[in-house]
């Protein structure tokens, strides 16, 4: 059993797992070197994608600065979290504000660090990526259409690191990402229609609070629509694998979106909303896999 010391102990790491959203990081990692494996790079051999200390070097940077950015976050919304996530704010308090701040300058002095190790081009790109990501969380995010086409920026960023580290310029890779900005800005949209009664307390101009929720489902609803532009590319335009049948998937998934979409009027839909997204987000990750089943059957069987 474990004594109270133990115990308080173990609920700061979780409290400190929650803020920096770990499992996000995971999957984030995961993506960057499936990316490497079978879209950026797919003509060098698995092994030395995955020994190349320069490609971990620049997982590793990108995970430190998504990890301060997740910090200094949470630490300019925790006003607003009080509103929007009282149980999860509770969890976060464990950890004070200062040690936050010097846990957000270590981690940002780590991705400078890891990057240094790739090249100074390296360092220059996450040094503006860290600054990109203070700018939006204390000043951007307030803004309507700003706040959500900056954070759907950040969020694609570490792919376009691994994308200049492999100099990879096929059109197929600009198919792939516009697809995921696009699910990403969709995201993006319904977390500020979760977060209305926060954002409205607090005086954050997102665009439910601006222009109303009417507005944001419209617009959600022309984003969903916009996704069938890559989806179809991708299925027959390109050699995506049987990755093919994730979008073929993705197309009724968003169109249950939708329709629950035009629903919703409570929290709660919209948290369920948020969720449908981010399963297509993490299927999309796993389902890079199947761009080349043959490469799996060799390597693991």
């Amino acid at each position: 059993m474990l004594n109270r010391k133990q115990k308080h102990v173990l609920l700061k790491f979780f409290s400190l797992f929650s803020i920096v959203r770990g499992y996000n990081i995971l999957i984030i990692a995961l993506a960057q070197y499936l990316a490497s494996i079978y879209i950026l790079a797919p003509y060098l051999p698995v092994k030395k994608v995955l020994l190349d200390p320069q490609l971990f070097m620049l997982v590793l940077a990108s995970g430190f600065a998504i990890a301060g950015g997740y910090i200094i976050n949470n630490f300019y919304d925790s006003e607003k979290d009080i509103i929007n996530r009282p149980g999860k704010t509770m969890l976060d308090r464990l950890v004070s504000q200062r040690t936050k701040l010097t846990g957000y300058f270590v981690l940002n002095f780590l991705s400078v660090i890891a990057a240094s190790y790739v090249s100074f081009r390296a360092v220059v790109f996450f040094s503006l990526y860290v600054f990109a990501i203070w700018l939006y969380s204390h000043k951007l995010k307030k803004f309507p259409f700003i706040g959500n086409l900056t954070a759907s920026i950040l969020a694609i960023i570490p792919f376009f690191a691994v994308f200049v580290y492999y100099k990879n310029f096929d059109l197929v890779i600009f198919v792939h990402a516009t697809f995921l900005f696009l699910i990403i800005a969709m995201r993006e949209l319904v977390k500020d229609l979760e977060n209305l009664k926060g954002d409205l307390a607090l005086n954050y101009k997102t665009i439910p609070v601006v222009y109303g929720e009417k507005v944001s489902k419209i617009m959600l609803t022309i984003l969903s629509a916009l996704t069938l532009i890559p989806s179809y590319l991708l299925v027959t335009c390109f050699d995506t694998g049987y990755m093919k049948f994730f979008f073929l998937t993705a197309t009724p998934a968003l169109v249950i979106f939708v329709l629950f979409l035009w629903k919703s009027n409570k929290k709660l839909h919209y948290i369920l909303l948020h969720i449908i997204l981010k399963l297509i987000i993490v299927a999309g990750v796993f389902s890079i896999l199947l761009i080349d089943v043959q490469l799996i059957l060799k390597r693991f069987f």
